[in-house]
């Protein structure tokens, strides 16, 4: 007999349908009416016929017509919501999608698998399984060692040894012998009592993303869990469906147990749960959907499972991979920037840098002069001024690798950090499968992912305040010789005008974020965690300056090409022109005032997507095979050719250039 899930005003009700002729609005009644029959004041409904009501699909929000028939409309137990009139604007509507679920509607299961073993994950790796482009599996090492581990734990309760979080209670009620009868009851209780994070759940990418890692560590063989437990959490992952996970609520230690317990709650078929086929729904329906059982937690598992650092470590993943992209992506940016108000290329200089090694000053300075030199890449606009009486450019200009080249390093002393958080244990207590034994230590304390994220964005903020400064100078005619605010009729038109005033606006506001979440520290747990690090949110206000950053460096890119088109006929080299020609296939030039948000947004896109850095990439590295001799070591910051050949991007030759 078909079921089909509805989905009623934050309730949702199983209708099974003994006759696949009936329709969509025969579903939508039936779901209506069993909501009114559940409610003590029938919903506020008289009866079904009062109800006015939409039906669409929980994948995709595709609206449903009210007579196509069950059987041509849906699947079996397919999920649907029924959206009754005027709820929409109420304020105790409550949607079954997360914020953007646009783009899961061609969510499409992959094929490819990731092997974990707790040993070798990247941050790049991770970034891929929160984007759902892969599978996971354990490597066979990897399950004998968890099958190892799973053998202390049970020796321990067969022999009623007290161990901390075994046969105990936690935190404060460490000293507390809990009965065998009552171990499982414990573990549950633990994971109930623990899942009281607030606020928005992680979008489908994060949530991805910190199950993933969970399972990595877990994956290590230190934590106790059983591998059978550890399969059907795979299996869940595998399937998307990813439970309700609120972003606030850490300390960062004893790990980030709130998430964490909201992510085994869903596993274990409690609180909500979403995937691409349910959307939201009750963990229970939506792990059935999925042919998935909920996990039954033995002992130990309940603290297996919310004991770590996974969730600032997923977010700062994330942080790493987007602030590396910017990065790279910030210096032709600027390249172009300086070309636009007539820089000139001598602060590069090879011999300038090699007298101050930084590996990051040196790489930046070496992209700029891949981009800029007129020897190798002619330029009609530096021509133009070669003999100008200006001998040197304004600091926003001349320092950028001295400013981008710590942004630089900065990122790659944050990322072995994180790719060494991403591969250890940190649950308590630890269990030594080759010493039979389990020891209580302090591995779930987050400091070093908190203050690695600190850092992060500590540094990666410069890269916005230093192009709000080059902003300036675009906008500004007396600095950049260019019409005000770069755009024609100046007063009619205003231009650029609060495009800068938002940048201005994004600077200002990562001020207060690069504030150190991680200096703080309030004692919690009756003063049993008396030190914690705070790095939830370290990592979560890490993303949000990065994001301003990316926003900050859309708007100087649209400048600069703008900047461009008052300097015509002349043409920079030809890797610039290959940026200019990106960014004019999806925002074409001012010639008048027009709503320009939706152009910040097209040119924030290119940028996240790293369609820039492509674009540019093949004529730096070209020009890297030329100019660096093989002997020269190379920045472990700098773009590889691994990257090219991945994205098939093709190097140009000789003749291109």
């Amino acid at each position: 007999m078909p079921r089909y899930t509805v989905h009623v005003r934050g309730e949702w009700l199983a209708v099974p349908c003994r006759d696949a002729q009936l329709t969509i609005g025969w579903l939508g009644r039936e779901a209506v009416r069993r909501y009114i029959k559940n409610k003590p004041d029938n919903g506020g409904f008289a009866s079904v016929d009062d109800v006015c009501f939409l039906v669409r699909r929980c994948k995709g929000l595709g609206l449903l017509d009210h007579e196509d028939l069950l059987e041509v409309a849906l699947e079996d137990n397919e999920f649907v919501e029924v959206v009754i009139e005027g709820d929409a604007m109420s304020p105790d509507f409550i949607p079954s999608q997360p914020e953007g679920v646009y783009l899961y509607s061609k969510y499409r299961e992959p094929e490819k698998y990731i092997a974990l073993d707790g040993e070798s994950l990247t941050t790049e790796d991770l970034v891929n399984l929160g984007k759902g482009r892969y599978k996971i599996k354990l490597t066979p090492t990897a399950e004998k060692k968890v099958q190892k581990s799973r053998e202390v734990i049970d020796s321990i309760v067969k022999e009623k040894t007290v161990v901390y979080g075994i046969t105990t209670g936690f935190g404060k009620f460490a000293r507390t012998v809990i009965p065998v009868n009552k171990l499982e009851e414990l573990q549950v209780n633990l994971v109930r009592s623990h899942s009281s994070g607030v606020g928005k759940p992680l979008i489908p990418e994060r949530c991805r993303m910190l199950l993933a890692l969970r399972i990595n560590v877990l994956a290590k063989g230190y934590s106790g869990i059983s591998l059978e437990t550890l399969k059907q959490v795979i299996e869940v992952f595998n399937a998307s469906c990813l439970p309700y996970v609120p972003e606030k609520g850490t300390v960062g230690a004893s790990g980030d147990l709130a998430p964490l317990s909201h992510l085994a709650l869903g596993l274990i078929g409690e609180g909500k749960m979403w995937s691409p086929k349910s959307g939201w729904a009750d963990a229970k329906y939506v792990l059935e959907a999925h042919g998935l059982k909920p996990v039954v937690l033995k002992p130990k598992e309940g603290l297996a499972l919310i004991n770590g650092t996974q969730m600032i470590t997923s977010l700062g993943c994330e942080a790493v991979e987007r602030a590396s992209a910017i990065a790279r992506q910030a210096d032709i940016v600027a390249a172009l920037t300086l070309e636009v108000l007539k820089g000139t290329t001598k602060a590069f200089d090879t011999d300038i840098h090699a007298v101050r090694p930084h590996r990051g000053q040196i790489e930046v300075a070496f992209r700029f002069r891949s981009l800029l030199d007129s020897d190798h890449h002619p330029s009609e606009i530096a021509e133009s001024h070669r003999f100008c009486d200006r001998v040197q450019d304004a600091y926003t200009l001349r320092c950028c690798p001295q400013v981008h080249g710590v942004v630089n390093d900065t990122i790659a002393f944050v990322k072995n950090i994180i790719t060494t958080e991403l591969n250890s244990a940190t649950d308590n207590p630890m269990v030594f499968a080759s010493r039979g034994e389990t020891i209580s230590g302090g591995n779930f304390h987050g400091e070093y992912p908190a203050k690695a994220l600190d850092y992060l964005a500590i540094g990666v903020h410069e890269l916005a305040s230093i192009s709000e400064r080059r902003i300036e100078r675009l906008c500004n005619p007396s600095l950049s010789e260019l019409p005000p605010f770069l755009v024609a009729e100046g007063g009619l038109n205003s231009g650029f005008m609060i495009a800068h005033c938002t940048a201005a606006a994004l600077v200002s506001e990562n001020k207060a974020l690069c504030h150190p979440s991680s200096v703080d520290s309030l004692s919690t747990s009756a003063a049993t965690e008396d030190h914690v690090s705070m790095g939830g949110w370290a990592a979560r206000k890490a993303l949000r300056v990065i994001e301003h950053v990316e926003q900050v460096l859309a708007i100087e890119l649209l400048a600069a090409c703008q900047g461009i088109e008052f300097l015509r006929p002349l043409r920079t080299t030809t890797p610039l022109e290959k940026v200019y020609d990106l960014v004019r296939s999806v925002v074409r030039p001012w010639i008048k005032d027009r709503f320009m948000a939706p152009d910040i947004e097209a040119a924030h896109r290119l940028l996240v997507e790293q369609k820039v850095w492509e674009v540019a990439a093949p004529y730096i590295e070209k020009y890297r095979m030329e100019h660096i001799p093989e002997s020269r070591p190379v920045s472990p910051t700098a773009f590889s050719l691994e990257f090219l050949h991945k994205k098939s991007i093709r190097i140009p030759e000789s003749g291109d250039l």
